[in-house]
């Protein structure tokens, strides 16, 4: 079973710390976003995390390279017949590739991607806020532009309480998200790489770069930091005996008997909310990964479809993944916001309904 690789998204955490700077000049009522752990503690956890999730994958790895060699020797055997086939097929691998192993340090290209996105991001930040002004211009009029809208839209969908607690999670998860989309877009990417010829022409087999969330690692490692952040958060707000009790307790009032039934119904009721709470990463991941990888084997689709006009055919299909790029990124932030309002606004609620 493969190992998943949770490292890359520990550096765009590093991202909107630098981002959610710029609001805080003109806001200082919207500083506290930034509160938490600082620069100087992320780094090192993130360095950890790295070196953690690295260590397994290179135990992963050997195991796929034995796998690999098993697989070699089972192609050598086969017969002839199967090689026309197998020369035919084309498309996205479904599997990121290694390309390098520097120290026994595998690096596929969609580590590759990701580490550009992030580093090219927190670059971006640092250089948009290094000269703060009170009237913002340039780079740090965008970058304002961008986390101060955010915020605001946020604030109007879980509430201004866990948008500061909350929002540098998903500010961070839709910049990057975004950012990895359009960037797996830019033409080399996919096109770059190592192959060999064949029948119908020169064959990439090991792209050089390869979209993030193309990767279903990268998915999945974003999915389950969410879950632990959202276990984090609910257990802050309304404690263990609020979880529970949201759960598995019944809403509403009621005697006798039927006070008995409605408490059998909703444990009931409970434990299928936990089977749902425990497929959310799952379907998190592979919505954004489907939708991505479908995206880019389109692409390739259509560069082949029409010999000699590969170039232009895909065009008017550019402009559809430019827009599933930003769609997909809200969608993902906006799963993410809902479920923790659903588990960690209900006492806001209760109060403001106490209070009319």
């Amino acid at each position: 079973m493969p190992r998943f690789l949770i490292a890359p998204c520990t550096l765009p955490c590093l991202v909107i710390r630098e981002l959610a700077k710029v609001t805080s000049l003109q806001h200082p009522q919207h500083s506290r976003v930034t509160d938490g752990m600082s620069m100087k503690l992320l780094l090192p956890i993130a360095i950890f995390v790295i070196l953690c999730a690295n260590v397994c994958m290179a135990v992963n790895s050997k195991a796929q390279l034995a796998s690999g060699v098993t697989s070699a020797n089972t192609a050598e055997n086969a017969s002839p017949s199967t090689e026309p086939f197998q020369s035919e097929e084309h498309g996205l691998s479904a599997k990121a590739v290694e390309i390098a192993r520097p120290f026994n340090f595998p690096i596929t290209n969609s580590m590759l991607v990701s580490w550009i996105v992030a580093l090219g991001l927190i670059v971006f930040a640092q250089l948009a806020t290094r000269k703060m002004e009170q009237v913002p211009v340039g780079p740090q009029n965008f970058v304002e532009w961008l986390v101060e809208g955010l915020y605001k839209f946020m604030t109007g969908i879980i509430g201004p309480h866990l948008a500061e607690r909350t929002f540098w999670f998903f500010a961070t998860i839709f910049i990057f998200i975004l950012a990895s989309n359009w960037i797996g877009l830019i033409p080399g990417v996919g096109t770059i790489g190592w192959g060999h010829q064949t029948s119908h022409g020169f064959r990439i087999t090991e792209p050089l770069f390869r979209g993030a969330n193309a990767d279903v690692n990268m998915t999945l490692a974003m999915a389950l930091v969410f879950f632990a952040s959202w276990i984090v958060w609910s257990l802050r707000e309304v404690g263990v005996g609020g979880f529970l009790k949201e759960l598995f307790a019944p809403k509403g009032e009621s005697e006798g008997v039927l006070k008995v039934l409605m408490v059998v119904v909703f444990f009931a009721a409970g434990c299928l909310e936990v089977v749902s709470i425990l497929f959310r990463p799952i379907s998190l991941t592979f919505r954004l990964y489907g939708n991505i990888f479908a995206g880019e084997n389109l692409l390739e689709a259509m560069g082949r479809l029409v010999p000699g006009f590969g170039w232009l055919v895909p065009i008017p299909f550019y402009f559809l993944e430019l827009l599933m790029g930003l769609v997909q990124a809200l969608v993902f932030m906006l799963l993410t916001a809902v479920f923790t309002m659903l588990m960690c606004q209900h006492e806001e609620v209760k109060a403001t309904a106490a209070h009319r």
